[in-house]
């Protein structure tokens, strides 16, 4: 087995997305966040960028102890300077420079020849080795560099005392037979390539950040450079997790990382809010949709066997468990489960009744049918034994007068008569329930939801009731929105009795 280094450039790389900019503090809270997920390489930022680009880099250097940091360079004196001094307080420093090596970068960019590229390499790596004896290079749109120039330039780098070599396909053009077989043919070309370590650094702009990846490591590169989520430069990085665990799942690659995978969710999460960059929902391992299942199929075969459907465990990355996401196309057996879960146990007959109402109502809903839309619509297919039934309701209000509502519950088959003022018809109904019932239980939480659209709109309630510890929730629906929040609290006490 062979040690694969994770180089996590979220810091600097991903920080480049346009409104992803974090503070020192919160620079400081993902560098300790990585720490602990096991990346062996945190690349801190861009001294020479800015002030507060350089004092992030000292910040984040005086609190990490065990991972590296890096910082990155141009192959410009004043850059490393600033780099070293950046890194002045970490344990283990790496300075992190290079120069564009393909023609379009040569012309285009520095205007000048590949001689002279290879001369600006070799001197920036000489520098470098002054301050730290880690050293990596990179060789810019190496993606799109001729082979046997790269060659050259790695094999002087490496003479200068480059440690790491990095061969970034900046612009995501390679495929990933193209980028393996540039690994490769380094690999094969390059006097004592033994003596560096090569790493990609692939961007996602035909969406092949993790599979060029993937191929680098097959073909002799051993470190990885990728971000949280994949987001970085344009379409993003190589993803962190899509490679970790590509890598674990595919036991005939014979690598192994630091990583603690069940950090994987939390750590997403964490740079995903600090960053304001929502996770798209189908994203790769992270995404709210990564382990969920609607559709029936799907779902029966995840309920009989996890794996007939899923390649990774939720748990491995952090995730509590797999989700069965409740839509119009959802089967019985989802159904049977969710209702199973929620503490309903019914025979078929009346499953099938359940069901049916279930599919007309998911049909309306372009979301997922929730927890509190079951309950809803369970209605007549509650527990027919509640002690406590709505009977009779009468509301009378006026703009004049306060108003008053009747109330006849039938409690364990007794009627019981009240009749009380309130704010508004649904408090006036409540207080005449609590005139039957007393007032033991408070309301902690009142929500009132339309499922369709129109003035004769299907009302849900949900109500939930606490009495000093205790909490208990009550849903119903009517298109009478004071029914629905009445049945609601009658449902709530229900359960509390």
């Amino acid at each position: 087995m062979s040690k694969l280094y994770i180089f996590d450039t979220t810091l600097r790389d991903g920080e480049q997305v346009p409104g992803c900019q974090l503070n020192r503090s919160e620079k400081i809270e993902v560098a300790l966040a990585l720490e602990a997920l096991g990346v062996d390489i945190i690349e801190a930022g861009f001294p020479i960028s800015s002030p507060g680009d350089f004092k992030s880099v000292q910040e984040i250097s005086k609190v990490i102890k065990e991972a590296t940091i890096c910082a990155l360079t141009r192959s410009v004196e004043k850059d490393i300077e600033v780099a070293a001094e950046a890194l002045k307080y970490a344990k283990r420093p790496r300075i992190h420079t290079g120069i564009g090596t393909s023609d379009y970068h040569i012309k285009y960019k520095f205007n000048t020849t590949r001689e002279d590229i290879i001369e600006r390499a070799v001197k920036a790596v000489k520098f470098a080795r002054r301050f730290t004896d880690d050293v990596e290079f990179y060789a810019e749109d190496a993606g799109r560099t001729d082979n046997a120039f790269l060659a050259q330039v790695i094999e002087a780098v490496i003479q200068a005392g480059a440690t790491v070599c990095n061969i970034p396909d900046t612009t995501g053009y390679c495929l990933p037979h193209q980028y393996g077989e540039k690994i490769a043919y380094l690999m094969n070309h390059v006097a004592h390539i033994d003596k560096a370590i090569l790493s990609t650094h692939c961007h996602n702009d035909l969406g092949l950040a993790t599979a060029n990846t993937l191929s680098g490591v097959i073909n002799g590169a051993r470190q990885v450079e990728v971000t949280i989520n994949g987001i970085g430069e344009r379409a993003g990085n190589s993803s962190l997790e899509e490679v970790v665990m590509a890598i674990r799942q595919h036991k005939e690659l014979p690598f192994f990382n630091n990583i603690n995978t069940q950090k994987i969710y939390n750590t997403s999460r964490l740079v995903s809010n600090l960053m304001n960059m929502p996770v798209q929902p189908n994203k790769a391992i992270v995404g709210k949709n990564a382990f969920a299942h609607s559709s029936g199929i799907h779902q029966d075969g995840v309920l009989k066997n996890k794996e007939t459907y899923e390649i990774i465990n939720p748990t491995e990355v952090g995730i509590d468990m797999n989700a069965i996401i409740l839509t119009a196309r959802s089967g019985r057996a989802a159904l049977k489960h969710r209702l199973h879960a929620l503490g309903y146990d019914m025979t078929q007959e009346k499953l099938d009744e359940v069901y049916a109402e279930f599919l007309t109502f998911a049909d309306t809903k372009r979301e997922e049918v929730t927890d509190n839309d079951l309950l809803i619509l369970l209605g007549d297919h509650k527990d027919e034994a509640q002690k406590i039934t709505l009977e009779f309701l009468q509301v009378l209000s006026s703009s004049e007068s306060h108003p008053t509502a009747i109330v006849h519950l039938m409690i364990n088959g007794i009627l019981h008569e009240a009749t009380s003022i309130g704010n508004g018809p649904i408090d006036a109904g409540i207080k005449a329930i609590q005139k039957i019932v007393g007032s033991k239980y408070s309301i902690h939480e009142f929500n009132i939801h339309g499922i369709n659209s129109g003035s004769d709109d299907m009302s849900k309630a949900f109500m939930e009731i606490n009495s000093e510890e205790l909490k208990f929730r009550g849903f119903s629906s009517s298109t009478d929105v004071i029914k629905a929040s009445l049945n609601a609290y009658i449902d709530a006490l229900n359960k509390a009795v």
